[in-house]
């Protein structure tokens, strides 16, 4: 057997070990960089059935930490993520991410919200919302949003809608105080 027939072999042979291994560590954040367009390099990519423990040593140079998630329907879940530093919301269905939201700056006087909540008053349309809620001299149950968004359920995408009338109950408040 020639030198070249020999080569050409054990590279047949060892190029299929290194495809394996990174098809097996595809898990979306494998293209994010800090410093970059994070929603960016997240959209589109697959969505990872690995334990989150197990993505989150992956990608410790990310700061990747898991911090809550909701089902959204079926086939759309909300995942909140702690990535280079900073709060993304994460919509993922049909085994990829289907779009990302950057979350703003929140505190006690302006929590983080996600769930339902009630558009223009009495007998409302309810919305399924991402958004930023008002809790400074508010005693009430309901809150109103200072900024929102939408979950278009059919598309997976987040869509901003003006806070005008939205009312958001203190129960899906997810900062640790609850806004009070």
């Amino acid at each position: 057997m020639k030198l070249g027939t020999k080569f050409v072999a054990i590279f047949k042979l060892i190029l299929p070990l290194f495809c394996v291994s990174s098809v097996y560590a595809a898990d979306g954040f494998e293209s994010v960089r800090c410093g970059s367009d994070i929603a960016k390099a997240l959209i589109g990519k697959k969505d990872s059935n690995e334990k989150v423990v197990v993505l989150e040593k992956r990608h410790a140079d990310l700061g990747l930490k898991d911090l809550g998630a909701d089902e959204i329907t079926d086939h759309l879940n909300l995942i909140f993520w702690l990535i280079c530093g900073e709060e993304y919301a994460v919509l993922e269905g049909e085994s990829s991410i289907r779009d990302v939201l950057k979350v703003p700056e929140h505190s006690k006087k302006s929590p983080l919200f996600d769930g339902m909540c009630e558009m223009n008053g009495k007998g409302a349309k309810t919305i399924v919302v991402v958004a930023v809620l008002n809790a400074e001299g508010e005693s009430g149950d309901k809150l109103p949003a200072k900024t929102a968004w939408k979950i278009d359920e059919k598309k997976g995408k987040f869509v901003s809608i003006p806070t005008e009338g939205i009312r958001c109950p203190r129960d899906g408040i997810v900062t640790e105080d609850r806004g009070r």
